[in-house]
């Protein structure tokens, strides 16, 4: 394959071998920045247009990378050659379709109509029918078996703690659907509201099809009017530390179907070749994808174009893949990978990992990179995932080798969850952020408060200019990186992972 030189597309001249160090070092800061900022004006343009899976956004995108790669030296890093550079990824897109409830005491329907009721589905359609209801609390420290949920509709207090673990673990124990009494702050309009909107999986996944409802408070009471177990009593009951669980004189059918949506979208896969394959691979990542048009539909910017999340993420990997394409081959290969659906679930990372371009267990070492024009020049190193993986001792090495500052201690690990580092770390690929983006975590706590998943992650209406100077120096570090986890004299391959 013909080499291309990837800064001739960009007009930048080469440097003069004659001239002092530091000044070389920083035109070529300079220049770098000017790449970094030339791809996320591209990608993060209006022309673009969010970027999101499945549209000529994606298309525009992924030509725009694949070029990019192509000419810095890359090759494909499928290993398939039926597709080669873009991995096929299918997703399905379910929102609520119907939803209905039907309650009997002793017998007889009860005032309570469908519409003060909420039942939702995580599969395609799911129906419960005339299952007693079991009061079980707050459900919090409190062990419940298997024989006491299996058949029963688990009817939990929301309380002040509205997350999900509590549903999920009702229904993993057995539970044939759980039905929250919204006692605390959420409305059923606002939980409505919220699960309007569209749940994503890959196409590949089977959803079990639970069932969870939601009731207000006021009709929760309402049914359990002249019942042996009014609500007042059942909420003194659950505050006793020797509650148990309570039959209640009810049964009820429930059912919730949805609408199904196929999407087709890729993750870009690319690879520097190296000498020594059999030895293991390294990995850098950063998703490519946005949400496209998320604006209010009367607002004048209505696109999302994500320029911190995440074109800046994809242009810092670009730019590693071009500083390690110049140099010596190195011993491992090292893959570059732009991933799908991040924001929507991690779900192009799944993706990778269920169908990798190389068994799992040859990866040493992955680094992602996300939302990483944050932190200027200067700004010390943070990892997240810091402690979950073998890989923070070679990072310090490293980093002291750069003279970069290395935080030690587990702030950033707030985060972990919420990039496609966590995707790979439960398929056991040793995975980590190693970023400015989090040196100052109050500059990414800023972000997450305000442009975030907004329009204004744009180059133009940002409440802080981008910050390029941090990641210049994060391409410096992700760039030894890459060198160092693809020697195996540093890093043998049964050492990691």
């Amino acid at each position: 394959m013909v080499r291309i030189a990837g800064l001739a597309s960009l007009g930048v001249l080469a440097l003069a071998v004659s001239a002092p160090s530091v000044a070389r070092n920083s035109r070529a800061d300079r220049e770098l920045e000017a790449r970094l900022r030339a791809h996320i004006e591209v990608l993060a343009s209006d022309d673009f247009d969010g970027r999101e899976p499945g549209t000529e956004g994606e298309a525009k995108t992924l030509r725009y990378l694949g070029r990019e790669w192509y000419n810095i030296g890359l090759v494909s890093g499928t290993n398939d050659p039926g597709n080669e550079w873009f991995a096929p990824v299918t997703l399905v897109a379910r929102e609520p379709a119907a939803s209905s409830a039907r309650f009997l005491r002793k017998g007889y329907r009860t005032p309570i109509t469908p519409q003060d009721v909420l039942v939702l589905t995580s599969g395609k359609r799911s129906l419960v029918r005339n299952a007693p209801l079991l009061f079980v609390g707050r459900a919090d420290g409190t062990d419940f078996t298997r024989n006491e949920l299996a058949g029963r509709i688990a009817v939990l207090l929301d309380g002040e703690t509205p997350d999900s673990r509590r549903q999920n673990e009702l229904l993993a124990m057995g539970a044939s659907a759980v039905l929250t009494v919204l006692d605390g702050d959420r409305s059923l309009e606002e939980v409505a509201a919220r699960r309007q909107r569209s749940g994503y999986a890959l196409a590949d996944d089977s959803l079990g099809g639970d069932l969870e409802a939601f009731i207000s408070r006021a009709s929760m009471a309402a049914l359990l009017k002249s019942t042996a177990h009014p609500l007042d009593d059942l909420e003194k009951a659950a505050a006793a530390p020797d509650f148990a669980p309570v039959t209640l004189d009810v049964t009820a059918s429930l059912e919730a179907a949805t609408r199904e949506t196929t999407i087709h979208t890729h993750n870009l896969i690319a690879k520097l070749p190296g000498k020594h394959p059999e030895e293991g691979a390294v990995l850098f990542l950063a998703h490519w994808d946005h949400f496209g048009e998320c604006g209010e539909p009367t607002a004048e910017d209505r696109i999302c174009n994500g320029a911190i999340d995440n074109a800046s993420g994809v242009a810092a990997l670009t730019e590693v893949a071009r500083r390690l394409a110049k140099g010596q081959q190195m011993d491992r290969d090292v893959y570059f990978l732009a991933t799908t659906a991040e924001e929507l679930g991690l779900l192009g990372a799944h993706a990778f990992a269920e169908n990798p371009p190389l068994p799992l267990d040859r990866i040493v070492a992955a680094f992602n990179i996300d939302s990483d024009a944050i932190a200027p020049k200067g700004t010390p190193f943070a990892i997240v995932g810091r402690g979950m993986t073998g890989l923070d001792a070679d990072i310090a090495k490293v980093a002291k080798d750069e003279h970069f500052k290395l935080i030690e201690n587990d702030e950033a690990n707030e985060y972990v969850r919420r990039q496609d580092g966590w995707a790979l770390l439960q398929h056991d690929i040793p995975t980590v952020m190693v970023t400015t983006a989090y040196g100052k975590i109050g500059l990414m706590r800023a972000f997450f408060d305000g442009d975030y998943h907004r329009p204004s992650d744009d180059l133009v209406h940002l409440s802080h200019p981008l910050q390029l100077g941090g990641e210049v120096e994060d391409v410096k570090m992700l760039t030894a990186l890459g060198r160092w986890f693809a020697d195996p004299a540093k890093v043998p391959l049964k050492v990691v992972g």
